[in-house]
Formats: C-alpha cells, structure tokens, sequence
C-alpha cells in the first residue's frame, strides 16, 4: 500500500517493508511466506528475540551494499553475514543514511518481564522525503510515548508480550501527532484480527489494516 508517498507492506507479525528512495526492512522474520522480495538497502532490528532477530531473514535480502542498525545484543547473531556493516544503536540515537535519518527509541515492558527497560532495546523512527514513520517495536504503552511525532505508526496489539489492542489505541492519543496508525504483532504467534479491529475502533487517528 502506498500511504504519503511511501510504499508500505505489512509481512506478517511485526515485519514491515518500507520502499521510497531505499528499501528498508524492519524486523524481517518468516520471509519464506514471501518469495521474490526486494533486496535490502536497510534492514533495521528491535531486539534480539527470534522472531525480530532472525538471521536466515535478513540473509534472504541482503545484498554486499546492505546496512544492519540494531541494539548491541543482536550483533554477535549477524556477523556472519555478507552485508556492508553493522551499526550500533542505543535509544535516544540516531543514524544517518544518505538523505534518510533513522532514530532509535525506547521499547519496553512495564507490567510485564518480556522486555526489561534495561535491556535498552528500541524502536525506530524513519525519516525518508519528510515523512516519519515509527515501528514500535516490543513495547508497552510507555511515559516516552508522550514524545512521539510522526505521521506513520506500525504498533503491536497482539497483548501477552506487548500492549494489547486498546493500550495501543491510547497510545495513539498519547503522541505529540500521528496521522495514521497500522496494527501489527497479530495473527501469528499472538492476537488475531479482532485485535486489530478493536485498534481500529479505538485509535485516536486514521487505521489502516494491512492485510
């Protein structure tokens, strides 16, 4: 689907495509439901969990010219990997690719042990031709949220190890702006599509459901 300019899909769980100028993968898992994907200019990673972190995905897209960011912890996974390089980020940071600006930010737990703060795992904020788009990554609904200003934002609704379907409709109106939210983290390991319909009913900003 094409939202603001930028091709966006949804491939399953929290896996997400993002295509403008480059082509950027965020938390690629189960890329074998999708044969013939793009390859990756950027592939981004939240966490070390395996169905964020999974190698034999990102070994599926990558390309020699290809940029890993993830958290320190992943790092030791993806090494052997024939890519460009692998570039540390921490929340609070940001990388610059050519014209595009990639910021880290908190993704945590806090009712919950999935997901220690301490573990300083992230989520993403993509800024490519002016439009941000923020992938939550694992996360609760967070006091950090309060600081969110974009225009996209892909957020887990699935609940167990993430917020569920109506925190992440709070969180929607708990951001400084966001124009369009999109469900994700469902219909795989956990939640289903009520999940994401129930987001849909309760949001604070357009949805749209990525099928």
């Amino acid at each position: 689907m094409k939202i603001m300019g930028m091709t966006m899909e949804l491939l399953g769980h929290a896996s997400v495509k993002l295509k403008n100028r480059k082509v950027i993968y965020i938390d690629p898992f189960q890329l074998s439901e999708w044969p013939g994907l793009e390859k990756a200019d950027v592939v981004l990673i939240t966490h070390e969990h395996y169905d964020h972190c999974s190698p034999k995905d990102v070994e599926k897209i990558a390309k020699p010219e290809t940029i890993i960011i993830t958290v320190a912890d992943c790092q030791s996974k993806l090494n052997s990997l024939k890519v460009k390089g692998i570039a540390l980020i921490e929340p609070g940071k940001s990388i610059k690719i050519g014209e595009d600006m990639v910021t880290a930010v908190p993704a945590y737990n806090i009712n919950k042990a999935f997901h220690p703060k301490e573990n300083h795992w992230v989520g993403f904020i993509v800024e490519m031709d002016g439009v941000k788009v923020y992938h939550a990554g694992d996360t609760d609904l967070i006091p950090e949220m309060k600081d969110i200003d974009v225009d996209i934002a892909f957020l887990p609704v699935g609940g167990t190890y993430t917020m569920d379907a109506k925190e992440a409709a709070e969180a929607t109106k708990t951001f400084k702006r966001c124009k369009i939210a999109i469900p994700m983290h469902y219909g795989s390991i956990v939640g289903s599509g009520s999940d994401a319909e129930t987001f849909k009913e309760n949001a604070g900003c357009e949805v749209k459901i990525l099928r």
